[in-house]
């Protein structure tokens, strides 16, 4: 198994009248997510001056157990759940260098 860790930060932009709606189906994922096979952190932030600006921080053993994670029956029902609530949606896959 690869010993590189990967680092992921997604950035989920709400619509602005759903966030409310994405900040409660994102914080469903914390605890299950949390608990994975290879899950080392994974941190939710809202921004302080945008509040439909969430961002998840991530730590995962390997880039293949994130992947399983990214397969996880929670993150389908996230996405039926916040259908047509999020504006934007990127992930960052990232190394640390230092």
């Amino acid at each position: 198994m690869s010993s590189n860790k990967l680092t992921v930060v997604a950035n989920i932009h709400a619509k602005a009248d759903q966030v409310e709606l994405v900040k409660a189906e994102l914080e469903k994922l914390i605890d299950i997510t949390r608990a994975e096979k290879g899950c080392i952190n994974y941190d939710l932030h809202q921004d302080n001056e945008d509040p439909a600006h969430f961002l998840f921080f991530e730590n995962w053993e390997t880039r293949e157990l994130w992947e399983e994670h990214m397969k996880a029956k929670h993150l389908a029902d996230y996405l039926t759940a916040t259908e047509g609530a999020v504006a934007d949606f990127t992930i960052h896959e990232m190394s640390q260098i230092g």
